[in-house]
């Protein structure tokens, strides 16, 4: 089964599980937040998945967690205050990781599930996925720092031309520690994509493994 047929069959099952029968919403279904660790070179970091509120982009990424895609990954770019875009009065301050920089090349983007959708926002501790165009998610992932509404959809956000944002699936629950120590790594690659050097971590965050622990 691809990767793309195992997250659309788990975001079905998650859609499900988010939607018991009505005998059974004393309490939230078991799979409506699922956790996984991260596991870095630093330490780990857990977050917890918002399955019933953005179940395409959890399902995207647990696929993705059981298919082993991100062990010897790494987190590879850092924003924060010294190396965001100058023209910018609230820098954003996140670590980026994953596959690499434009994502798994044979993995098939997925449905792009907007703030305006989910009702979630881009807040400290916040786990969304990074993309190019609109659709074009695959692997890529960044933990927000700082609180950041710029990166949410709507017409105020950091990029004018796509008032789409970027799509939150989870949040950070433990080691937001481990995410700052990241982040203030030096950056400074010089084999970077083109004008993202300043952002690229000189000595990238191996990530040993990602497991689902709940």
């Amino acid at each position: 089964m691809t990767i793309r047929l195992a997250a659309a069959a788990m975001a079905a099952a998650l859609l499900a599980a988010c939607n018991p029968p009505a005998e059974q919403t004393a309490g939230p279904a078991p799979s409506e937040q699922p956790e996984a660790v991260i596991e870095t070179s630093l330490g780990d970091i857990r977050i917890m998945l918002h399955a019933g509120k953005a179940p395409v982009s959890a399902a995207n990424f647990l696929a993705h967690v059981e298919a082993g895609t991100y062990e010897g990954g790494s987190f590879y770019r850092v924003v924060r205050d010294d190396n965001d875009r100058p023209e910018i009065e609230s820098p954003m301050n996140l670590i980026q990781g994953g596959w690499g920089f434009e994502g798994l090349p044979e993995a098939e983007g997925i449905a792009h599930e907007g703030t305006d959708l989910t009702g979630l926002s881009h807040v400290r501790g916040a786990v969304s996925m990074g993309r190019y165009e609109v659709g074009s998610a695959t692997t890529e992932f960044f933990i927000m720092l700082n609180d950041a509404p710029g990166l949410d959809a709507g017409p105020d956000g950091r990029n004018p031309g796509d008032e789409a944002g970027y799509a939150v699936f989870g949040q950070v629950v433990e080691g937001i520690e481990i995410a700052e120590a990241i982040m203030n790594g030096a950056a400074g690659l010089e084999d970077a994509p083109d004008g993202f050097a300043h952002q690229f971590l000189a000595e990238p965050v191996t990530i040993h493994a990602i497991r689902r622990v709940r």
